[in-house]
């Protein structure tokens, strides 16, 4: 366990603090963190014991943690903390919150009101929920995440490719459908018990940390419990703070933290953004002599065009770049000449962007 007693300047990296959360994060460095994952007492405002048909005894969160005295007092808190989480995130920073029907809109409206960019919210569909014992309601299988931004103007973290790449080659979608945790999983205590009744899939943060954040960045988890964003972080090559004021959940965290290991360079790599990458304009194939003026490119459907020395392509009564004329050719509002146009190599279309791809490769 690591105390605040370092100097204000010093980040304490990889370690867990002890205390208040929000006294904690007002004795670290303003614009110090990447990403801040909160999963904060969800004030089930629970009146009695649950229990199942067979009357056994349901092991519900009743503890002191997530008890207060009325919304107002709840409220209060959730406006403390996330002014003090928002003082802690870079410009470009981001935060996500996970929460149930009991606390979510009001966390949402707070985020706002505090000056956060709401980005998306994510509904957790749970595929082994706990069922509704009472009969009385629905049974209760998701919970709600909302990423936002520090703010409107912020260019906040987003690894389309990865989570593309992710759900096999189709665009992640806001409904994600996880387990929650069970078997070796969940963390028990030395009475056998579970370490924590709220405790998050490793899944769940994989999927937060892989989207939104970058080998290196740094993420603070403000209601740390037994790790599991520490955990995720670490494998990922991501460096963690959480603050933890239980003394049974820091003692889970800290040794499940010392059986993770940190995977190496290549593997923690993901899919990157199309748009991050550098830009090649056309010309300089040309330039370069990759592509000679006079050389001629196909379209899928054979037409031909006829490379200029400037970078532009001429066909007919059509010149343009290789954008302008596909979709001329084509009748269409746009086109991507560099997946449209191919050019011959022994006997061979080839498109073009293979040789854009050997420039980039340069580049890194």
């Amino acid at each position: 366990m690591t105390k605040l007693a370092r100097a204000p300047s010093a980040l304490p990296l990889n370690s867990i603090l002890d205390g208040d959360c929000v006294a904690a994060m007002n004795a670290l460095p303003e614009g110090s963190i990447d990403l801040i994952f909160a999963d904060p007492p969800y004030n089930l405002q629970l009146k009695g014991e649950l229990h199942r048909p067979d009357n056994s005894r349901v092991d519900a969160v009743d503890d002191a943690w997530d008890s207060f005295g009325s919304f107002e007092a709840y409220d209060r808190f959730t406006r403390d903390w996330l002014k003090a989480a928002r003082r802690l995130l870079k410009p470009d920073g981001a935060i996500w919150v996970i929460g149930s029907y009991h606390n979510i809109f009001r966390v949402g409206a707070a985020i706002q009101d505090a000056g956060y960019w709401i980005l998306n919210d994510v509904v957790w569909r749970k595929s082994n929920p706990m069922p509704n014992f009472r009969g009385k309601r629905l049974t209760n299988a998701h919970e709600t995440l909302i990423w936002a931004s520090k703010s409107e103007g912020s260019k906040y973290t987003f690894n389309y490719e990865a989570l593309k790449a992710l759900n096999e080659g189709v665009q992640m979608r806001s409904d994600w459908v996880l387990p929650i945790c069970t078997g070796h999983e969940r963390l028990k205590d030395e009475n056998g018990d579970k370490a924590h009744p709220t405790q998050k899939p490793e899944s769940l943060l994989h999927r937060v940390l892989i989207g939104t954040t970058n080998p290196g960045d740094v993420v603070l988890d403000p209601f740390f419990g037994t790790g599991t964003t520490g955990a995720v972080a670490k494998m990922l090559g991501r460096d963690f703070i959480g603050i933890e004021r239980e003394p049974a959940y820091r003692k889970v965290a800290e040794k499940r933290l010392a059986n993770v290991r940190r995977l190496d360079r290549d593997a923690i790599m993901v899919s990157a953004s199309k748009r991050a990458e550098p830009r090649v304009p056309f010309g300089q194939l040309v330039e370069r002599g990759m592509l000679r003026p006079g050389e001629v490119l196909f379209s899928p459907r054979g037409k031909a065009a006829k490379v200029r020395a400037d970078g532009t392509l001429i066909a007919d009564d059509v010149k343009g770049s290789i954008h302008q004329v596909g979709a001329a050719f084509e009748n269409a509002p746009s086109c991507n000449g560099w997946t449209y146009w191919h050019f011959r190599k022994e006997g061979q279309n080839v498109p073009i962007d293979v040789l854009r791809q050997q420039i980039r490769s340069e580049m890194q």
